[in-house]
């Protein structure tokens, strides 16, 4: 079949067609189906399969790339009898995202520091990608930063419009922007932007209540609430921290053996975010 082929020509109108993969690769096919006795319906339908198969993987590493998700953080590594209070076939609904993606409804995850949100949220937004969806993890505190720069610069609104091409923004540790009026009220113009048309997930360590800690107007705190939870499935997870139980495990394994490094003394003085690395 590959014999009377203008291999230098084939490959310029596969360029212009804009055929990467089946560029790449047609002629370890044509091999094959020489080798074989394939039929040429069947060449061209794998050839096509190919490209197909292709667009989806690198459409899928660039959703990866921009996602920006924890890395290591998926729904096999969580460990959902630490926390009984969240049900993993609830969590498995959401990840197909079918139900409540497409109408903009949002996710909130509230609990002390170490319960398992971050991972959680991130972990999900990784099966979201990877059903099709687009998804963006941001640290609230470090994206507030970026949308003030946006508004002294007289670009906030496409900023935030710009964000509307992630079916899912992820706003972890909503409760570590400082509070101040200009980082909160560029917070509240997200949240509103986003309202009943793109979902958001938040993660916090405050309950509702204690909102007003993040929002110093109390009707802004009281309007923010209402638009985060007016469609939303709220997650609470009142655990005591990961992080704190495996550090007195390993402190438990240690016991008896000379140390040779460091330790924590006063444990109870531990509180990291939920997305800072143990070191």
């Amino acid at each position: 079949m590959s014999q009377n082929i203008d291999a230098a020509r084939l490959t310029v109108m596969l360029n212009d067609l804009r055929l990467p993969a089946i560029k790449q690769d047609w002629s370890s096919f044509a091999e094959r189906a020489d080798r074989e006795s394939w039929p040429a319906a069947r060449f061209l339908a794998t050839l096509a399969e190919h490209e197909i198969a292709e667009r989806d993987r690198r459409r899928l590493a660039r959703h990866l790339a921009e996602a920006q998700l924890l890395p290591g953080k998926t729904i096999d590594s969580f460990d959902f009898d630490v926390v009984p209070m969240i049900s993993k076939a609830r969590v498995m609904a959401i990840c197909a995202g079918d139900s409540w993606i497409d109408k903009g409804a949002n996710l909130i995850l509230i609990g002390g520091p170490g319960g398992g949100k971050t991972h959680l949220v991130s972990a999900i937004g990784l099966a979201l990608v990877e059903n099709g969806w687009r998804v963006m993890f941001a640290r609230t505190s470090d994206l507030v930063q970026r949308l003030q720069v946006a508004r002294r610069e007289l670009a906030l609104e496409a900023a935030i419009h710009r964000l509307d091409r992630f079916d899912l923004l992820i706003l972890d540790d909503l409760a570590y922007v400082s509070k101040d009026q200009a980082e909160t009220s560029v917070l509240f113009e997200l949240i509103s932007a986003r309202y009943e048309r793109r979902s958001t997930a938040i993660t916090a360590n405050q309950p509702f209540g204690a909102w007003g800690k993040v929002f110093p107007d109390p009707a802004m705190t009281l309007a923010a609430v209402d638009r985060l939870v007016h469609h939303a499935t709220i997650f609470e997870t009142n655990v005591d921290s990961y992080r704190r139980r495996a550090a007195l495990e390993r402190k438990q394994k240690s016991a008896g053996r000379s140390q040779s490094h460091a330790t924590i003394k006063e444990l109870d003085a531990v509180s990291l975010p939920d997305n800072q690395a143990e070191t």
